[in-house]
């Protein structure tokens, strides 16, 4: 399967069943054995709720259990390592996790308690922890957002949770790239599924949401961190990692529209009115007029004026951006933000579009000016 499956909303649960039902993943995981053991690995960096930004939906994760144990797969394990400084077990708390391993008699694993095996891989030293290596199939269950360092964070970076803390400090000291792709060719993620719903527009540890409303699943790691590069206003080329783990043989960059398959409209999301709100997107909407514009498009232009800022462009903007489904059918002057403005005199294309390209445009634009 070298496809990826988008299904855009709110409802994360539903989304992820409808998901697994098209792609019938228990076929995959039964070649393992009749009843192997499945590793669930999700993103409790901090222990924060996910509306904060920073970690995987309990929803998401009950979706997939629910619909493995109804497909007879019941050897089922929870795993993770918050942050350094953090506590995993209150965030298996906090984040709504003990009640899924109470509800569905699936074990919570804390990491921090595990021994570790050291491999090499590209002349890099790794330790990883052993409870990780135990498992037969592994679905990696990350969060789609911006990393303070790396710039994006979701597929091959969610496995730095399967190392120990120790480890963690020294991945930094070797500068993150490297050791990274290098754990992604120790621990390969069978099933990877992505908490589109809320992540953050700036940093790992959350504090600055942003709903895109999006559930995104595929095998290919590298595939799917090449997509949500772009989803939040990057290039690939723009995190060493993904071509890192590409040389390595762990997945491949080249992204092409019929690998990307959408289930359903990103019209099934909420209208940005019911988006989350923090400082930092506050000030981004001055730029931006939004009349019944969908989550998913919006938070699309949100990550694309911030990647603007980062550059130093975005004070030339001089006017706003329209976007929403309220703009259909009018022709106007000034830029329109995807397919509901496609009338606009300046129109990006896209329903919605991705962030990268908002911000091609608006360069593009404002080198124009």
């Amino acid at each position: 399967m070298s496809n990826l499956y988008i299904m855009y909303g709110y409802k994360p649960e539903e989304m992820v069943t409808s998901i697994l039902q098209e792609i019938k993943i228990e076929k995959d995981i039964l070649k393992f054995g009749n009843n192997p053991l499945i590793g669930i690995k999700p993103n409790l960096v901090v222990a924060q709720p996910a509306h904060w930004g920073a970690t995987t939906s309990p929803e998401l994760v009950r979706g997939v259990i629910s619909y493995l144990k109804s497909k007879g797969l019941t050897n089922i394990v929870i795993m993770e390592s918050s942050w350094i400084g953090d506590s995993t077990k209150k965030a298996f708390e906090n984040c709504g996790y003990r009640e899924i391993s109470e509800e569905f008699n699936v074990p919570l694993v804390d990491l921090k308690d595990d021994d570790s095996q050291q491999f090499t891989v590209d002349g890099i030293t790794l330790n990883v922890c052993k409870q990780v290596l135990k498992v037969d199939y592994l679905i990696n269950m990350p969060v789609l957002k911006a990393h303070c360092q790396t710039r994006l964070t979701c597929a091959l970076k969610n496995l730095k949770g399967c190392i120990p803390d120790e480890e963690k400090r020294r991945f930094h000291t070797l500068g993150l790239h490297k050791p990274i792709a290098c754990l992604n060719k120790v621990l390969t993620s069978n099933l990877i599924v992505v908490d589109g719903i809320i992540g953050d527009l700036t940093y790992e540890g959350g504090g600055t949401p942003v709903q895109m409303n999006r559930v995104i699943v595929g095998k290919d790691p590298v595939l799917i961190d090449t997509y949500a590069a772009e989803l939040i206003g990057y290039s690939v080329d723009d995190i060493e990692y993904v071509a890192l783990a590409e040389r390595l043989g762990i997945g491949k960059t080249h992204l092409t529209r019929d690998k990307v398959v959408e289930l359903n409209s990103n019209k099934d999301a909420p209208a940005a009115n019911e988006i989350l709100a923090s400082d930092d997107v506050d000030h981004l909407q001055q730029w931006i007029n939004a009349d019944e514009a969908c989550s998913a498009c919006f938070g699309s232009l949100i990550h694309a004026l911030k990647r603007l800022q980062e550059k130093g462009q975005l004070e030339k903007l001089q006017e706003k951006l329209n976007i929403g489904q309220a703009f259909r059918n009018i022709k106007k002057g000034g830029i329109g933000v995807g397919t509901c403005t496609e009338k606009f005199e300046n129109n990006i294309p896209g329903c919605p579009p991705d962030a990268k390209k908002i911000v091609k445009f608006l360069e593009d634009y404002l080198g124009c000016q």
